[in-house]
């Protein structure tokens, strides 16, 4: 019991930690700067439009910064797709990354996209056995029960972690084969602003780190289940 606590806390820790370092670095520089050529909307289009992606939109949305890969859209939370600040370019610049990769059909992100989608399919598999299990301890077959739980969270927990390993190159490659070329290229930013990007860019990097790590110490858990 003592083992699966502190693996509880030390998830926790692996969710909160780097989300506030990444946080706390985009706030740092996230002042607006009129010195700036422009928005991080106008980098991605501009950048896009020099790469010949017209196609791929740039937009505004409520549900986090991100790359749609099915609409073809690089989306940015309003202040950064309107606000001129070196977090606003480096966001954009990550996530235009991202339309690089798969407009050159990059072989690690068309994986993880096959495998994301993959996921979902059985997350529902995994959903189910967590919802039949209740069903069997109230016709006093506590044993089928049990194994349901630790089926369900056994297949969550691999599935998350296969995801992740995927994930983290992915990531990797559009903050740094990408993203910091793009920034360094694109003048958009001075010298001077490189360092505060890559900063950024690093904590936003680790944070998939330590969603792989926490992944990786959580699936023992449905093992020790199992054996209580």
């Amino acid at each position: 019991m003592l083992i699966i606590i502190l693996v509880l806390v030390a998830a926790v820790a692996l969710i909160a930690l780097p989300q506030l370092w990444v946080t706390n670095t985009i706030e740092k520089h996230a002042m607006e700067r009129p010195d700036l050529p422009g928005t991080g909307g106008e980098f991605a289009r501009h950048v896009l439009d020099g790469m010949k992606l017209h196609h791929v939109k740039v937009e505004t949305t409520e549900l986090g910064n991100h790359y749609d890969p099915e609409a073809r859209a690089v989306r940015l939370e309003p202040r950064f797709y309107s606000g001129r600040s070196v977090s606003a370019v480096a966001i954009a610049a990550h996530e235009v990354g991202h339309a690089m990769q798969h407009a050159v059909e990059l072989p690690m992100f068309e994986r993880r996209l096959r495998i994301a989608k993959q996921a979902q399919a059985l997350t529902w598999v995994a959903q189910a056995c967590l919802w039949s299990a209740p069903i069997f301890i109230i016709l006093n077959k506590g044993v089928t029960a049990l194994v349901l739980n630790i089926a369900g969270f056994a297949i969550v927990g691999l599935l998350s972690f296969a995801v992740q390993v995927l994930t983290l190159p992915v990531e990797f490659d559009a903050s740094f084969k990408r993203a910091m070329p793009l920034l360094k290229d694109g003048r958009f930013l001075g010298q001077r602003d490189l360092g505060a990007a890559r900063e950024l860019l690093n904590a936003a990097a680790y944070t998939y780190v330590a969603a792989l790590i926490r992944s990786l110490i959580t699936i023992p858990l449905a093992g020790r289940g199992m054996r209580l």
